[in-house]
C-alpha cells in the first residue's frame, strides 16, 4: 500500500535547524568550572544536547544533590545569555528550504528541549518564527522522549499521525517520534551518528540538511487545499 504524503514537518531546533552544539556544549563546561566540579568532555555534553536542560545536568553530573543540578542550569542559562559568544548560525539551506516547504502548503512546527523563553530569544535574532504554525518547548511538556511534545502539536494542527513526520538530529528525538507514532527522519548531520539514529527506528537519515528537504518534498503535500 502506497504510503500517504505528510502533511505536517516537526523540526527539532538543536543540530537540526541551528548549529549549536559547541556553544551548548562550552556553557555546559563553564557551569561545571563555575562550581568547581569535574568538566564533562565535549562528547559528553554533546550528547545530551535535546533533552530538558535539568534533566541534563542529572545525567551529566548524577552523584550531585538536586540543589547542585538546578544550579548547574543557572549556570548554564548565564553562560549562554551573558557570557559565551559563540556562533549559533543557521545550517546552510535551512531558510531557503523551510521557505520551500511552507510555498507548497506543508504544514511546518518545532519541538524543542529548549525553554520557551531560549526559544523566544533565539527567534528574535533569526527571522523564521513566521513558517511555523506552532512550536512546543520543553518546560511547556514533559521532556523528550516522551511523546507529549508532539501530541500536543498534533491536537494543535489537527492533522493525522500518519501524515507527520519528526525531523531530528538525535535518538531523543527519534524515540519521541516513535512513541508518538509518527515517523521520524533523522538529521545525520547534528549530533548522534546514523547508526544511533538507524538504531533508534529513523526511517532514513541524511547528510544535510538540502538533503532533508529534497526527501521531503517528494512525500509532502499541502496539508488544506
Amino acid at each position: 500500500m502506497q504510503q500517504s504524503k505528510f502533511q505536517l514537518v516537526v523540526f527539532d531546533w538543536d543540530g537540526t535547524l541551528i548549529d549549536s552544539a559547541r556553544k551548548i556544549c562550552n556553557c555546559i563546561q563553564a557551569a561545571a568550572r563555575d562550581l568547581q566540579l569535574v568538566e564533562p568532555d565535549y562528547n559528553q555534553a554533546k550528547n545530551i544536547i535535546g533533552l530538558d536542560l535539568l534533566e541534563s545536568m542529572q545525567i551529566l553530573f548524577p552523584e550531585q544533590s538536586r540543589a547542585t543540578q538546578a544550579e548547574l542550569v543557572e549556570r548554564f542559562r548565564q553562560h549562554s545569555i551573558y557570557d559565551d559568544v559563540t556562533a549559533q548560525p543557521l545550517f546552510e539551506g535551512v531558510e531557503a528550504g523551510l521557505a520551500r516547504l511552507d510555498s507548497r502548503g506543508v504544514l511546518l512546527a518545532v519541538a524543542t528541549g529548549k525553554a520557551r523563553r531560549g526559544l523566544t530569544r533565539v527567534f528574535a535574532d533569526i527571522d523564521i518564527e513566521h513558517y511555523f504554525v506552532t512550536t512546543r518547548c520543553a518546560d511547556e511538556s514533559r521532556s523528550k522522549p516522551h511523546p507529549q511534545m508532539l501530541e500536543d502539536i498534533l491536537e494543535t494542527t489537527s492533522i493525522d499521525p500518519h501524515k507527520s513526520i519528526m525531523v531530528g538530529d538525535t535518538s531523543y528525538d527519534m524515540q519521541m517520534a516513535k512513541n508518538a507514532g509518527i515517523p521520524g527522519l533523522g538529521a545525520g548531520y547534528g549530533v548522534h551518528s546514523h547508526s544511533t539514529l538507524r538504531k533508534a527506528s529513523a526511517i532514513d537519515v541524511l547528510d544535510s540538511f538540502s538533503g532533508v528537504i529534497d526527501w521531503l518534498l517528494k512525500r509532502t503535500e499541502a496539508a488544506f487545499s
